[in-house]
């Protein structure tokens, strides 16, 4: 099958590495090294409708599947629809589902979905009122695309007004209605479970946990993912029919109702709290770094999965098939990163990781400089995945080839799946 896969960061050469692995002939737009030995690497913006569109139909692609955020919600799914070519993304009035915290939370009003109590507010003043409501910590969310980073959760009131300011400033300033998320602080572990969608059926993949924060002890800003593991064996039995029954589901269901179906992958990030499941939030795509690991231990050929929910014919599919093995994947990210990411360092021992037995390398930001060596070029340059019979001999080989890489002053979280493998990971009070 030639497929086009769209985007240029792990995620996207993860999706790349498996449709290879399938046997899929890939395009990928505009790629990254690591994707140059999955495919043909092809310079295009990928948020640019008209030109994924048209390379689409230049390469005769009979699938095009979408990585990141900025492209669904800019239309390129759209677009691509529109030439006739079957895509793995929702177009842009679904994806607002990600595009917007505040038409997240309208949707789930009307689905009845679980989730946070939230104040969509447009002043300071809505705002003071609003933490001064819930009380800390406070959780404070910008309305649009953030990388990954758009969310603050403190106890310090004056930095939850500071991030609160920000984002309304940068609403003002793309000339978009100036909102932000206030919600109330939510218990409990965080879990992420991707749904595959054709519009009416939704076919779940197996829960992951990422790990959001910088530093060890889950310390420091926020980040786009510094590492994620799967399965969760701390979670509960029913965790995955809780999820589709209360909250996929309803959400495809609601989108159909209101004529915009959801087309691609729902990625429901939830909260298992001492009340019960509650949703965090929605995104249109593939979490990055949590596909990463839910993709390590997919069984079912990829390219077939995808082309199922892209043709509205997931039923025909049946159920997708797993390994036994755990999967765990550590992030290197820049020094500076994610305040500010001092990129160029050279890149060393890459190929010393992969000859680890059960490890590869996926690359992120990176890029090659004048002399053909491998140079940073993102705030998260590489996602070390290691798999194994155990989540303990997972990690384990996942931190053997991740110490086997080098760059100057690089950051890698120490702690990745560290609390599971000990047992020490707990969900508070009923599950109901």
């Amino acid at each position: 099958m030639k497929i086009l896969v769209v985007g240029s960061g792990a995620r996207e050469h993860a999706l790349a590495r498996h449709l290879a692995l399938a046997g899929a002939d890939l395009v990928i737009a505009p790629g990254n090294p690591g994707t140059a030995a999955c495919g043909e690497n092809r310079a295009v913006d990928a948020n640019d409708p008209a030109a994924v569109a048209a390379l689409a139909r230049e390469i005769d692609a009979e699938l095009v599947v979408v990585g990141p955020e900025a492209p669904l919600v800019a239309g390129v799914a759209d677009a691509v629809r529109a030439v006739g070519i079957p895509v793995f993304g929702p177009d842009a009035a679904a994806a607002r589902l990600e595009g917007s915290k505040a038409f997240a939370k309208d949707v789930m009003a009307a689905a009845e979905v679980p989730t946070a109590l939230a104040h969509v507010c447009t002043t300071q003043a809505e705002v003071a009122d609003a933490l001064d409501a819930f009380g800390p910590p406070y959780v404070v969310k910008d309305d649009g695309l953030a990388a990954g980073k758009g969310v603050v959760v403190t106890d310090d009131r004056e930095a939850a007004l500071a991030h609160a300011a920000d984002c309304l400033a940068k609403a003002v300033g793309a000339h978009v209605v100036n909102q932000v998320v206030i919600e109330e602080f939510l218990d409990g572990p965080e879990v992420s479970l991707f749904c595959l969608s054709d519009g009416v059926d939704v076919l779940p993949l197996a829960p992951a946990q990422d790990f959001k924060r910088i530093f060890d002890g889950d310390a420091g800003p926020n980040t786009g993912g510094m590492g994620a593991y799967t399965p969760l064996a701390w979670a509960p039995d029913d965790l995955t029919e809780q999820v589709l029954e209360r909250v996929a589901r309803p959400t495809v269901a609601e989108l159909a109702r209101r004529g915009t179906p959801f087309v691609g992958l729902l990625y429901c990030g939830l909260a298992l709290t001492s009340r019960g499941l509650r949703v965090i939030e929605f995104n249109a795509r593939f979490g990055d770094p949590e596909t990463q690991v839910v993709l390590a231990r997919l069984a079912t050929p990829l390219d077939r999965a995808l082309h199922a929910a892209a043709t509205g014919s997931l039923e025909e599919l049946g159920g997708l098939h797993w390994t036994d093995d755990a999967a765990v994947t550590v992030v290197l990210a820049t020094p500076g990163y994610p305040e500010q990411a001092r990129t160029g360092g050279a890149i060393t021992g890459v190929e010393d990781a992969e000859a680890v037995d059960g490890a590869w390398v996926l690359h992120a930001g990176t890029a090659l400089d004048d002399d053909g060596h491998l140079v940073a070029a993102g705030g998260r340059v590489l996602s070390v995945v290691g798999t194994g019979a155990t989540l303990a001999e997972a990690r384990a080989v996942a931190y053997d080839a991740a110490g086997r890489i080098s760059l100057e002053g690089g950051q890698v979280r120490t702690d990745i799946a560290l609390r599971a493998e000990r047992g020490e990971v707990t969900v508070p009070g009923p599950q109901a």
